[in-house]
């Protein structure tokens, strides 16, 4: 497994997929997972993509295999994150990539955008808010003083599973999906979800979004329960951005529609770059 190793700094872990026709030469896109997730959340997305993009996948430092050797207090913030990124993509010399993040992995993609849009060809927003919400926090704190003593009190799987009905699943989703999101995102340390927490609650992006100038994408649920009003001010502040809504307000719309959201990624970006994206 690739491992992304420097003096002084944690150590990243990353995948790459590809079965695009070697002499073709492929872009990149790269997949940033949100928070408590890891790169295994991609894993229904990667068929439709794979064939046709080469897919770079990232664990956030402290998540998935990545490692925690670091001040979560001062050292987890979003930039740490797009330092992280941006060290991956010089390491696999890759650049410039699609960007595609899922929740925290949007935030940290806006700023990637407004700051080094160098090393991007697109961004796409996959459920991504701007901000936590005051109704947000208390929905995390599920009945603790805070979403951080939650976490800390419950552990990564209980504090999982008592959110994952109220924001992001929908009824009826299937039980052995549920079951086994609970279980991965339940390895998570809890130490590194409380202190990201308090991070997360800090989070402002919207001075970001009017320095959002390449082609963007917005996945979203409608009026989705912790991206709503948010999903707005982005079609509104980022001026080169088409905006689709999936039927649903639920959170997790990369699990829930994975092939549409897939597909949608696909076409966009093929679309930006001119190739075909179908055998």
């Amino acid at each position: 497994m690739p491992y992304l190793e420097r003096a002084g700094q944690p150590t990243i872990h990353y995948e790459l997929d590809d079965h695009t026709d070697p002499w073709k030469n492929a872009p990149t896109i790269l997949l940033q997972h949100g928070y408590s997730r890891s790169t295994k959340i991609w894993y229904q997305w990667l068929p439709y993509l794979s064939r046709h993009y080469r897919i770079l996948r990232t664990d956030l430092r402290g998540l998935g295999q990545s490692a925690k050797n670091f001040n979560l207090k001062t050292e987890m913030t979003p930039q740490h994150f797009v330092d992280d990124i941006l060290a991956v993509i010089n390491e696999v010399g890759c650049g410039p990539v699609h960007y595609c993040g899922e929740s925290l992995g949007g935030i940290v993609g806006m700023k990637l955008a407004a700051e080094h849009a160098d090393v991007l060809r697109t961004l796409t927003l996959v459920s991504s808010p701007l901000r936590i919400s005051e109704k947000t926090k208390k929905d995390f704190a599920c009945g603790h003083a805070s979403w951080e003593e939650a976490v800390r009190q419950m552990g990564s799987e209980k504090w999982t599973t008592a959110v994952n009905g109220v924001t992001r699943f929908p009824p009826g989703t299937d039980p052995e999906l549920m079951s086994w999101y609970e279980k991965e995102t339940g390895k998570s340390d809890t130490e590194v979800l409380a202190e990201l927490a308090v991070v997360a609650c800090q989070v402002d992006m919207r001075p970001y979004l009017e320095k959002i100038e390449i082609p963007t994408l917005g996945l979203y649920p409608s009026k989705g329960h912790l991206t709503v009003g948010d999903d707005d001010l982005i079609q509104q502040g980022i001026k080169n951005i088409r905006m689709i809504h999936m039927p649903t307000t639920f959170h997790a719309i990369q699990f829930a529609m994975p092939a549409a959201c897939a597909e949608q990624l696909l076409h966009f970006a093929a679309q930006v770059d001119g190739r075909g994206c179908r055998e």
